[in-house]
C-alpha cells in the first residue's frame, strides 16, 4: 500500500489541541466517548458543518484538549450525509490526533476505515473496543503484530468496563505533548482515488495478527434472538416489553410528581410569597402565576422524565433496539419504509430533533423525506409530560399506564397510515435496500446508563429551561389583562374563544385551547400554561380537570397533542434538514389537519360509546 503525505497540510500555532473520534457505527464509540470525558459533554455547533457534534473538554498535563466524536461512518469515500460531513471536518478543521474506534470482533470488516486513515497520513491510534466480548467468540488478536502490520498503536479495551482506558490516555498524552503542529485534510476522495487500499494486504493483516477459533457454540445472543426475533412471536413481545416501560414509568414516575409537588408548595408559601409580598398585586402576579406556577409544574414531572430516559438508554445500550428495526422491516417496507424508519421513530420518544437528524443514515431523499414527515407524530418526552398530567387528573389510576400505552400505539399507527398513504405517491416512493448489523445483546451497566440518561436528561432540562419561563409569562399576560378580567373575559379566554367553532366539535374547550397554542413553542409549556391559566398549583390543578374535563374530551386533547404541529425546535430542524420550504410547511399544514381529524374520531366515538 502506498503511504503518501500529499493529502495533509499543516496548521502551526494551532491554540487548543483537538482529538477526533472516528469509527463505523456500533463500534461503542459514543461509549468510549462518554468513558473518556466523564460527564462534560456539549453539542457543538460547528461553523459550515449541518449537524451539531458531541464535543468535550479534558485536561492532558495542564493542557485544555477538546475530543470531538464525529458521525459513525464506513468508508471515506462515502456520499451518504453523514459520510459528507466527516469529509467537511475533516477539510475545515484542524486536528492533532485521530482515534480510531474499531469492534474487536469485527476488525476482518472494519480495517478499511483505518487503513484509508492511515493512507492520509494523519496520526492516528487505533482502539479495539469490546475486547471482552471479542475473547468470549473465539477471537484472539495478536497486539503487537497487528500494530506492526498497521504501523499505529493499538489498545484492546472495553469502555463499557472501563478497561484499558488508562493505557490510551498515558499514549494520548505522550502524543500531545510531542505533537507540534496540527493537521487538515485536502483533496480526501481524490487522494484516496489515486490510492486505493489493497485488499489482499487487508485480507494478509487479518489473517496474521488475527486468530478465530472454530467450535460451534450456540451463544447467548443467538438463544435470545430465537425467542425475540421470532417472526410470530417476536414483534408482540417487543411492544409487551414497551407496555413494561411504561407501567415501570407510571408507577415510579407518578408518585414521585408528589414529592415535588409538595416541595414547591412549601416553597411558594414559606419562602416565595413571603418574599414578594411587599409588591404591588401586578407583580406579584406575574412572579407567582407567570413564572413560579409553571416552572413548579413542570418541574414535578422532571422524576418521571428522568426515569423514561434512563429506561430507554438501558434498552438502547442492551442492543434490542436495532433489533425492533429488524422485526420491524418486513411491515415497513409495505408502508413505503424499512427498519431504519422505525428506529428513527423510537428515538422520537425521547425527543423528535435528534430523530429528525438521524434520517441522515436513509441515502434515498423520498424515504428519508417521508421519515421527517412521521417523526414529530411520536410521543416524545414533553409530551409525555402532559398526557401522564391528563391522564391521572380524569382516568383512574389503575388505568392510566394502559391508557398511557394506548397513545404510544396510537402514535404508531397514525405514523404507519401517513406513511402508507404518502408512499404510493412518486415524491415519497423509494426502492431502498435496508441493511442492518445487530450488536450482540449486552448487559447495560449502570454507569453507561447514568450517563446517557443524565444526557438526555441535561438536554430536556436546558431546552425546558429556555421555553417555558417566555411561554408562561406570555400566557400569564394573555390571561392577567385587561386588568381585573377573569376567565374568558381575558385576552387568552377571547383567544380561546374566538377559536372556539373549530375546538368545540372536537371538546377542546377555550382554555385548552389556549394551552395547544403555546405548546406549539415547545409542549413542556403545555403543563406549565395550565397552571398559569388556571392559577393553581398541580394538587388543585388536577382536582378541577377532574371535575371539569370529561374523558372524552381528556382523550380528545391529547390524540390532538399528540399529532398537532410540532415545537418550534422540531419545525426548525425539519427546515434544516429536509432543506426546503415547501416540505416545512406542508408538513407543519398537514399535522394540523390531521391532528384534528383524528381528534374528531376519537372524541366522536368515545361519545358515542359513553365515555362523557
Amino acid at each position: 500500500m502506498q503511504t503518501c503525505h500529499s493529502a495533509i497540510k499543516t496548521v502551526s500555532g494551532n491554540a487548543q489541541k483537538r482529538i477526533i473520534l472516528m469509527g463505523q457505527p456500533n463500534t461503542g464509540k459514543s461509549t468510549f466517548f462518554n468513558t473518556l470525558t466523564g460527564m462534560n459533554a456539549y453539542v457543538g455547533n460547528w461553523p459550515g458543518i449541518t449537524v451539531d457534534l458531541l464535543q468535550a473538554e479534558i485536561d492532558i498535563q495542564g493542557q485544555t484538549v477538546e475530543i470531538v466524536d464525529l458521525p459513525g461512518i464506513y468508508d471515506l469515500e462515502g456520499f451518504s450525509e453523514d459520510e459528507s460531513i466527516v469529509q467537511r471536518f475533516l477539510t475545515d478543521f484542524a486536528m492533532d490526533l485521530v482515534l480510531i474506534i474499531v469492534n474487536a470482533s469485527q476488525i476482518d470488516r472494519q480495517l478499511n476505515l483505518v487503513l484509508q486513515l492511515k493512507a492520509l497520513g494523519l496520526p492516528c491510534m487505533v482502539i479495539l473496543n469490546m475486547a471482552d466480548e471479542a475473547k468470549r467468540y473465539g477471537i484472539d488478536i495478536d497486539q503487537e503484530k497487528l500494530a506492526q502490520k498497521l504501523g499505529l498503536p493499538i489498545f484492546l479495551v472495553s469502555a463499557k468496563y472501563n478497561k484499558g482506558i488508562t493505557e490510551v490516555l498515558d499514549k494520548i498524552k505522550s502524543n500531545i505533548s510531542a505533537q507540534k503542529d496540527s493537521f487538515k485534510l485536502e483533496n480526501i476522495n481524490d487522494f484516496l482515488k489515486d490510492n486505493p487500499i489493497d485488499n489482499q494486504e487487508k485480507k494478509e493483516i487479518f489473517l496474521e495478527a488475527v486468530t478465530v477459533r472454530s467450535h460451534q457454540v450456540t451463544t447467548f445472543t443467538e438463544k435470545l434472538d430465537n425467542v425475540l426475533l421470532h417472526p410470530i412471536f417476536g414483534i408482540p413481545i417487543f411492544f409487551a416489553s414497551m407496555l413494561g416501560v411504561f407501567f415501570l414509568i407510571w408507577y415510579i414516575g407518578l408518585p414521585s410528581q408528589d414529592v415535588i409537588d409538595m416541595a414547591t408548595t412549601w416553597m411558594s408559601e414559606q419562602i416565595i410569597e413571603p418574599v414578594i409580598n411587599p409588591f404591588p398585586d401586578i407583580i406579584q402576579s406575574f412572579l407567582l402565576n407567570g413564572v413560579w406556577l409553571g416552572v413548579a409544574t413542570v418541574a414535578s414531572f422532571v422524576p418521571l422524565i428522568v426515569v423514561f430516559f434512563f429506561v430507554m438508554a438501558a434498552v438502547e445500550d442492551s442492543g434490542y433496539l436495532s433489533r425492533s428495526a429488524y422485526l420491524m422491516d418486513a411491515f415497513m417496507a409495505k408502508m413505503g419504509l424499512d427498519g431504519r424508519a422505525f428506529v428513527m421513530q423510537m428515538m422520537g420518544f425521547g425527543c423528535n430533533v435528534p430523530a429528525l437528524m438521524g434520517t441522515r443514515i436513509i441515502r434515498s431523499r423520498p424515504m428519508r423525506m417521508l421519515s421527517m414527515l412521521i417523526i414529530p407524530f411520536a410521543l416524545c418526552s414533553a409530551r409525555l409530560a402532559v398526557f401522564v398530567f391528563i391522564i391521572g387528573a380524569i382516568f383512574p389510576i389503575n388505568l392510566g399506564p394502559l391508557v398511557l400505552f394506548f397513545l404510544y400505539i396510537l402514535s404508531f399507527v397514525a405514523s404507519f397510515l401517513v406513511a402508507f398513504v404518502f408512499s404510493k405517491t412518486e415524491q415519497f416512493k423509494s426502492k431502498e435496500p435496508f441493511v442492518i448489523e445487530l450488536p450482540p445483546y449486552r448487559l447495560p451497566t449502570a454507569k453507561q446508563v447514568l450517563l446517557r440518561g443524565w444526557g438526555e436528561v441535561k438536554e430536556f432540562l436546558r431546552r425546558a429551561t429556555n421555553f417555558i419561563i417566555i411561554g408562561c409569562v406570555a400566557v400569564w399576560f394573555l390571561t392577567y389583562f385587561p386588568e381585573n378580567a377573569t376567565g374568558l373575559d381575558t385576552w387568552g379566554g377571547q383567544l380561546g374563544v374566538f377559536l372556539s367553532p373549530i375546538m368545540e366539535p372536537i371538546g377542546i374547550n377555550p382554555f385548552l385551547t389556549l394551552s395547544l397554542i403555546f405548546g406549539f413553542i415547545a409542549k413542556e409549556i403545555v403543563v406549565g400554561s395550565f397552571a398559569t391559566i388556571y392559577g393553581m398549583g398541580t394538587s388543585a390543578l388536577t382536582a378541577q380537570f377532574a371535575l371539569t374535563i370529561a374523558p372524552s374530551s381528556a382523550i380528545s386533547f391529547c390524540v390532538f397533542c399528540l399529532l398537532y404541529t410540532p415545537c418550534l425546535t422540531t419545525v426548525a430542524t425539519v427546515k434544516a434538514e429536509s432543506k426546503s420550504w415547501g416540505f416545512t410547511i406542508f408538513s407543519l399544514v398537514f399535522s394540523l389537519i390531521y391532528a384534528w381529524g383524528m381528534a374528531f374520531i376519537f372524541y366522536r366515538g368515545a361519545l358515542w360509546l359513553g365515555f362523557d
